[in-house]
């Protein structure tokens, strides 16, 4: 992380320097659309949202990439031993001192949250959800995966909105930033069908796919067979249409947000709403590759917006002196 990003956000404890260094190498390997958005932000801002995203990862990890000799029991172990060093970290453990343990990921992620006040209830409702991932393979309706949804989708948005900063009573922007961490999710769900299936799991609605004759059985037949079917490619446009309307309601919160932050949520809106555009293209074929936004139309779009965020910053100095000791106080 430059010191440029560290120096603006008020992070000058040597060791706390590099929790968020190794934060911030998360984000850049693994959320690559993730990381360029968060490039618009201000310099300040950027470093809470690395650790944000670093626990994040970590803790999905745990969950999704578990040692291949790892037992259910073992990974649910580790599971809930992410979550009890989580909770020392908020309880007021002195961050240095969880570096100094090995504990980087969430040394920065207990700065985070004391800087910027984020309800503890949004990290005990992401594991929460990371745990259903453990023993819940498939979801009869929406109204089923609602809750594993606001716990590993909606939060996140709620996580980062004390970061992001609003220009109204935080408490109106919420439900738009919960939205479009639920948009984001989705859009996941639906790129990702034939992973999920290699990890035993199912997150599209049964009954949404139900509707145009598509179970489980049929979705790895298609992934076993390299072969599509036209029901399952009908059920993935209905969900991509359902999807879109999030991304539209979600969409009406970015005003919401403080000048400084819209290019960022703008271009992570565009480029994440830009999937679904990729997997209409590929005719609805998930299950058998992985469909990606080019790196040509990751510039196109996140280009012209840096600049405005270049502006922005320049006309309210947020990266400067006064979003310093807002971090201060």
């Amino acid at each position: 992380m430059s010191t440029t990003e560290l120096d603006a956000a008020g992070i000058t404890d040597p060791a706390l320097r590099d929790a968020y260094t190794q934060c911030r190498a998360l984000n850049a390997v693994h959320g690559r659309t993730y990381f360029l958005a968060t490039r618009l932000l201000a310099p300040a801002q950027r470093p809470a949202i690395h650790a944000l995203y670093g626990f994040a990862r970590m803790a999905d990890d745990v969950v999704d990439d578990p040692d291949a000799d790892a037992s259910p029991a073992a990974v649910a172990a580790r599971l809930e031993e992410v979550r009890a060093r989580m909770r020392r970290g908020l309880a007021g453990t002195d961050p240095r001192t969880l570096v100094t343990e090995g504990e980087p990921v969430v040394a920065a992620l207990a700065d985070t949250v004391a800087r910027f006040g984020i309800d503890h209830r949004h990290l005990e409702d992401f594991m929460d959800s990371m745990a259903m991932d453990l023993t819940v393979t498939d979801y009869p309706t929406f109204d089923d995966l609602a809750g594993y949804v606001h716990g590993s989708a909606a939060v996140i948005g709620l996580q980062v909105l004390p970061v992001l900063g609003t220009v109204v009573p935080q408490e109106e922007a919420a439900p738009y930033a919960a939205d479009l961490g639920v948009a984001f999710q989705v859009t996941n769900f639906l790129r990702d069908v034939g992973e999920d299936l290699d990890r035993g799991r199912v997150y599209l609605p049964a009954a949404e796919l139900a509707a145009f004759g598509v179970d489980r059985d049929l979705l790895a037949w298609c992934r076993t067979t390299g072969r599509t079917d036209p029901r399952v490619r009908r059920a993935l446009a209905h969900l991509v249409a359902r999807t879109r309307a999030v991304y539209r309601r979600a969409e009406r919160g970015i005003a919401l947000l403080q000048p400084v932050s819209r290019p960022c949520v703008r271009t992570a809106h565009v480029l994440y709403g830009g999937i679904l555009d990729e997997i209409v293209d590929a005719d609805y074929d998930v299950l058998h590759r992985r469909v990606a936004v080019g790196n040509g139309r990751r510039a196109a779009v996140a280009l012209p917006r840096l600049a405005h965020a270049v502006g922005t910053r320049w006309r309210t100095r947020w990266g400067g002196t006064r979003w310093r000791r807002r971090l201060a106080a």
